[in-house]
């Protein structure tokens, strides 16, 4: 039964990807000594994924506090083996990672009707208990939504991701001349023409200090986790958040973005990225944009402008890189194009990479079957079993 949720949350306007719930699995049935009657165990609480969920919605429907399941029945001379009590299923979205007090992972919802038990309900009196019926377990859980997308969009504030998305998707993110435009994450998914999607995530911009949690910090960063590929959004006349901070050009902000995700978690550097050099419709900007190529196509010539603590261990190797303006659409459909064709790459080559190891387990079973001696109790048969 469920009886609220204990809610503690983090939001960005109407976006809620944290919460802290309170569970209890419900306690046993009575046991019914003269008889030796068992009672039944109590019921379980489980967190279920479910696509049109949001954490939202989750909070508005169960503003109580506590989510607990069903007390098993007691045992009676009418049915001594007492019934189990009812389970109660906790809805989430898809991508929500379910943590308890501790931080320890107890699992990860990641497709449709994923579940996961997180307090067990308490035995039913029986002869080992002196027929006394023992409680549920009790458990406070954080979940944590980490948005699954095909690309996720990483910048500066004011680089014009949400321009972007607004450009590429049907996606109508708010947009202004201010640094922090997007103080959530929005959602958008590229239309092409013989049906295809790709959804695009665009996430609170990054500030220096992001991976210590300064600005959006590990509300931005959680988030590109568990997208595929990664889309660099850079301004072409670089960046400045205030007049109080550094002037960083486009070379730097690259350089400072690897960085900020290389102390963040090393393994995001490893996912395949693009780059998108944005407002080339500024003037200079073609002659910014040579001198940005260079930059990159030589980076270690230019290393020696930054502090070292501020230079990645490794710096990101871009698949292609395309200059667009939001604004104007310029190179808008070859990016979309190179979004495409990268994903589509990526994707054959780890369906490449799947049979391979298939193939590799078929042949290393079949010679494990075939080198192994017979047993002196075995039976000959014309018939080969191929594992």
């Amino acid at each position: 039964m469920v009886r609220g949720s204990c809610v503690l949350f983090r939001k960005y306007g109407n976006f809620i990807d944290n919460l802290r719930l309170f569970t209890k699995g419900g306690s046993g049935g009575m046991g019914y000594p003269r008889l030796g009657g068992e009672g039944g165990k109590g019921g379980d609480v489980w967190v279920v994924a479910h696509n049109k969920m949001t954490l939202k919605q989750l909070k508005d429907k169960y503003p109580q506090k506590r989510f607990v399941a069903g007390e098993g029945a007691n045992s009676r001379v009418s049915a001594l083996k007492g019934s189990k009590g009812k389970d109660c299923e906790i809805p989430v979205p898809v991508g929500v990672s379910v943590t308890d007090e501790n931080g320890k992972v107890i699992g990860e919802l990641n497709k449709e009707k994923d579940r996961i038990l997180v307090a067990e309900g308490g035995l039913g009196g029986k002869l080992l208990t002196n027929f006394l019926p023992l409680k549920g377990q009790k458990r406070v859980i954080h979940l944590d939504l980490k948005l699954i997308a095909d690309i996720g969009l990483v910048g500066f504030p004011n680089a014009g991701k949400s321009s972007l998305l607004s450009k590429i998707s049907h996606a109508k993110p708010a947009i202004a001349d201010y640094a922090f435009t997007t103080i959530k994450p929005e959602l958008g998914k590229i239309m092409y023409s013989d049906f295809k999607q790709i959804s695009v995530a665009d996430l609170p911009g990054l500030i220096e200090g992001a991976h210590m949690n300064k600005g959006m910090g590990h509300k931005f960063l959680k988030h590109i986790e568990r997208t595929k590929q990664l889309l660099f959004v850079v301004d072409i006349s670089g960046f400045q958040l205030s007049s109080q901070t550094h002037y960083r050009t486009a070379f730097e902000t690259i350089i400072l973005l690897s960085k900020e995700l290389e102390l963040y978690k090393e393994e995001l550097q490893t996912k395949p990225a693009l780059l998108a050099v944005n407002k080339m419709d500024l003037p200079d900007a073609q002659d910014k944009f040579h001198v940005l190529m260079n930059q990159l196509q030589n980076p270690k010539e230019f290393l020696h402008l930054f502090e070292k603590s501020m230079i990645p261990e490794r710096t990101v190797e871009f698949q292609q890189i395309i200059p667009i303006s939001a604004i104007t659409g310029e190179g808008i459909d070859e990016l979309k194009n190179c979004i495409r064709k990268s994903l589509d790459e990526h994707a054959n080559q780890e369906n490449d990479a799947y049979h391979k190891k298939q193939l590799l387990n078929l042949h290393i079973s079949n010679t494990i079957s075939y080198s192994e001696p017979p047993s002196k109790n075995a039976v000959s048969s014309p018939r080969m079993d191929i594992t």
